[in-house]
């Protein structure tokens, strides 16, 4: 921060990691940290994400009655204990019939409203199913300056923010619950640069923190001047309250302060990945994570992440040996585990697979072994996991990437058993990335891993490329495929074989039905199955590739 600047506003964003529902608890530091804005950061205002008391997204506890009042009895006391500070803070706000989504300035003991224009209602976003859409600005005095107030999504259109200038403002506040994807922080400085070389007002866009479910909201909170250019920055996936000064003449400026670098796109996914890890465990209350260690890439990063979330002291590992394991992957696995200091057992399954081929043996007399035996030991493994789940109250983490959920190559009820898939997300070339970004941190997979050709080893010399493509062929047609809606023509005309590109098709539309029933995963693309890409189980779409009408 420049010490010879003119101060004559200071505005704190609070970056803030709340828990979805928890009303009081929100409430609470809420008021905490308006109190230590005011005293200890001698601030003007303090500025909280979208929907910050009830966390984000809340989804249909919106539509409880007894929700909504409790809102409305913390907001009341809000207004009693906000002292000496302007807060602007996320909520919903019944009036009437009508819920809006709203941001509340509060000041003296009294709360000025402005209602949320533009309701997202794509991707993760079901706002229209809640919220009434507002249509006026909200343009409020914090010391001697007109503030205007928009809600997340009104940024990201130009009306918004022209109203406000329209009205008055001579700076513009932004809250936000925006989750993460690849990508998406730059996105959110270029649109602002954008708006505000457009009004000619500087911006403060204020961001959540934290994971709920399937999504994590980054942080990465920022300020640009009226030229677009950013002038603070908080860091991602970081909890803190950033204080950001003003100089207040015939235009209000925003001093330069702390900007925090943006991370690289691999690197700012890990940090993603623990985050949600981190939360989906603590806000769950499970005593810590437990999953199946292979030998393989996928396992290798799943336990490093869960490390790196909740300590090694609260992960468990489990090698579950068949007759198809190579001693190879039973050595990487211990040191896997060795390196990184969890609790690791090895728990054979000859016994309960044996045990389960001479129970169908007489139900599978004269039928040829297939993938059904392969599946059988899957599903060993699943239940060997989800007995120490359930004993230890820890939960099971999943360990198949996208690459492998989009093409059905899991078995239901074996390895897609568990409570969360963090790499769910996650296609198999990045898996890699992500490994190697990893150990350089500190070497904790073995390059062996990174190395060996990828395999399910639930037949004798088994390796992935048998059932699939390369990945090096996969993972872009996929991304064609599933990130970008191509269709199976134009996907061949990019050059891709064409019996490949139909094969791979078909595998993903025949495979909802699994996709459907797998354990959330963290969210880092921009179509995500479950909560983006929503497809029936039932369906005959893909043949309407081979049909002319």
């Amino acid at each position: 921060m420049n010490p010879s600047a003119q101060v004559d506003l200071r505005v704190v964003m609070a970056q803030q990691n709340y828990l979805v529902g928890d009303i009081h608890s929100n409430a609470r530091q809420i008021l905490a940290a308006c109190k230590h804005a005011r005293d200890e950061l001698g601030a003007d205002a303090i500025v909280f994400p979208e929907l910050s008391l009830t966390g984000y997204p809340p989804e249909d506890l919106l539509l409880r009655p007894h929700f909504i009042e409790h809102v409305d009895l913390a907001i009341t006391s809000l207004c009693r204990d906000i002292t000496g500070i302007t807060a602007v803070i996320g909520y919903p706000l019944r009036e009437q019939d009508a819920l809006f989504n709203v941001a509340g300035v509060i000041q003296d003991g009294a709360v000025s409203v402005y209602r949320k224009q533009h309701l997202p209602n794509y991707s993760v976003f079901d706002e229209q199913r809640y919220f009434t859409t507002g249509t006026d600005a909200c343009v409020v005095w914090i010391g001697d300056v007109p503030v205007g107030i928009t809600v997340c999504e009104d940024i990201w259109e130009p009306d918004p923010a022209a109203q406000a200038a329209a009205a008055g403002a001579q700076l513009l506040l932004n809250i936000n619950a925006s989750p993460y994807h690849a990508g998406k922080h730059d996105e959110r400085e270029r649109l602002l640069a954008e708006r505000a070389r457009n009004t000619a007002i500087p911006m403060m866009y204020v961001n959540l923190v934290g994971g709920q479910d399937e999504l994590v909201f980054d942080g990465g909170s920022f300020v640009v001047d009226a030229a677009g250019q950013v002038t603070t920055r908080a860091p991602a996936c970081e909890s803190g309250l950033y204080s950001v000064d003003f100089s207040v003449d015939t235009a209000v400026t925003p001093v330069i302060g702390e900007c925090a670098q943006p991370l690289p796109d691999v690197a700012a996914i890990y940090r993603v990945l623990v985050l949600g890890v981190r939360d989906y465990i603590d806000k769950n209350h499970f005593s810590g994570a437990v999953l199946g260690l292979s030998g393989g890439v996928d396992s290798a990063l799943t336990l490093a992440l869960a490390v790196d979330a909740i300590g090694s002291e609260r992960v468990e590992a489990v090698m579950m040996p068949s007759r198809y394991t190579a001693d190879m992957s039973i050595e990487d696995a211990r040191a896997e585990a060795d390196a990184l200091g969890v609790e690791y057992h090895v728990i054979p399954i000859e016994k309960p697979f044996s045990s389960f081929l001479e129970v169908l043996d007489e139900t599978f007399a004269g039928l040829e072994a297939d993938t059904t035996e392969e599946n059988i030991q899957a599903r060993c493994r699943g239940i060997i996991l989800m007995a120490i789940s359930n004993k230890k109250r820890k939960i099971l983490l999943t360990t198949g990437n996208k690459s492998e959920m989009s093409v059905g190559y899991a078995t239901l009820y074996g390895d897609m058993a568990g409570g969360f898939a963090p790499i769910k997300d996650v296609p198999k070339l990045l898996v890699y990335q992500l490994c190697e970004y990893r150990n350089s941190l500190g070497p904790v997979i073995p390059q062996r891993v990174l190395d060996r050709p990828p395999s399910a080893e639930l037949a004798a010399d088994q390796k992935d490329e048998d059932s699939l493509p390369p990945y090096e062929v996969l993972d872009p047609l996929l991304e064609r495929y599933i990130e970008r809606d191509e269709s199976i023509e134009q996907i061949i005309a990019a050059g891709f074989d064409a019996a490949v590109v139909k094969h791979v098709a078909g595998l993903v539309e025949q495979n909802e039905y699994k996709r459907r029933q797998a354990p959330p995963g963290i969210k880092i693309t921009q179509r995500a199955f479950g909560r983006d890409r929503r497809y029936p189980i039932t369906s005959d779409y893909q043949n309407l590739h081979h049909e002319s009408f």
